[in-house]
């Protein structure tokens, strides 16, 4: 059960922190030429919308063994050492993966 949630915490924080750390880069611009009207139409209508180039970060997420204190629950409320497994998460943003890529090339 601490798994579950353990690994539902990291799977969260790891999404929402992805999101933020997108790189978008703008690769046309937009324009519209709407339809001019009097009477009868004039001009025909032209839209172009803009295209963006959208690269997500790399998320790996792992598990390792921690050393961690649990309450041992009795009445007595001793403390016990035991190991569990927990989350760990490394994010690389793409200008991250970029640079690290300009490094292994030289």
């Amino acid at each position: 059960m601490i798994d579950r949630k353990f690994a539902l915490v990291g799977i969260v924080s790891a999404s929402l922190f992805g999101l933020a750390a997108c790189d978008v880069e703008k690769t046309q611009s937009g324009n519209i030429d709407l339809p001019k009207y009097e009477v009868t139409k004039t001009q025909e209508g032209e839209v172009t919308v803009p295209k963006y180039d959208v690269r997500g970060p790399d998320v790996e997420v792992r598990r390792e063994e921690r050393q961690v204190t649990i309450p041992d629950v009795d009445v007595d409320v001793k403390k016990r050492q035991e190991t569990v497994t927990v989350p760990t998460i490394d994010v690389t943003t793409p200008s991250e993966r970029d640079a690290q890529r300009q490094m292994g090339n030289r």
